[in-house]
């Protein structure tokens, strides 16, 4: 079995669902430490030729709270983020199908902030039929006070994973012999280059799967999801 496991970010770029994609479980990391300077509540999206930054408005909290234990501010409204992607995107060719689901995304109500991401990737997994399991994991019984790959492989051996992948940036940060002492296979993502049509400008490379989504077919989607990295 093959597991996977990663940070919540909202509306992550392609390799994102890639990586969930070659797994048989996600585990999405909702007890660990939100950081400002991340991707958990923001990214990026095209508007006019350029890549800028949207984001989900947080309540002011302590900085060492979890990403669970934070909440969308008061005055987020997201009606004003539909319209963001709205003036950016209208012209696009697959806008039409797409924007339902930013709406179903964007106006469930939901107010925590896992909860709001971990519900975004849910439904954009669907909508890409993607059918890997995904777990929550303060839900999966380890110690959670483990750090790092001590925690990573608590996990593995609590699901039964035979083999573990991982972003390729994470390559300096796991042991292959440490991996195989308990009996699970190191395998690392990598994802090859996409290149679509954006409006006619030069190409403003990974963006928020939101721009993947409006600029191509769901079969062409599911082809970069599915088939268009390698693990080594």
């Amino acid at each position: 079995m093959k597991l996977a496991i990663m940070q919540p970010y909202f509306f992550p770029y392609v390799g994102y669902f890639q990586l969930i994609a070659a797994a048989d479980v996600f585990i999405l990391y909702d007890n660990i430490k939100y950081t400002k300077k991340g991707w958990i509540n923001r990214n990026r999206m095209l508007l006019n030729g350029t890549d800028t930054v949207f984001s989900l408005p947080l309540k002011k909290a302590s900085d060492s709270l979890d990403v669970i234990e934070r909440h969308l501010a008061d005055d987020f409204c997201p009606d004003k983020l539909l319209a963001q992607f709205k003036g950016a995107y209208s012209r696009a060719p697959f806008f039409s199908e797409v924007f339902p689901l930013l709406e179903t995304i964007l106006l469930s109500g939901e107010r925590n902030l896992f909860a709001y991401i971990h519900r975004s990737i849910v439904e954009i997994c669907r909508y890409l039929d993607v059918k890997t399991e995904i777990r929550v994991s303060s839900a999966i019984s380890i110690d959670h006070d483990l750090k790092g790959q001590d925690k990573v492989l608590a996990l593995c051996q609590s699901v039964i994973a035979d083999t573990y992948i991982n972003a390729s940036g994470g390559m300096e940060l796991y042991s292959v012999d440490a991996f195989k002492g308990q009996g699970v296979e190191l395998k690392f993502i990598k994802s090859k280059p996409i290149e679509y049509a954006q409006f006619g400008n030069p190409f403003v490379p990974w963006l928020s799967i939101i721009d993947v989504l409006m600029f191509n077919s769901l079969g062409a989607v599911r082809e970069y999801i599915f088939t268009n990295y390698e693990l080594i």
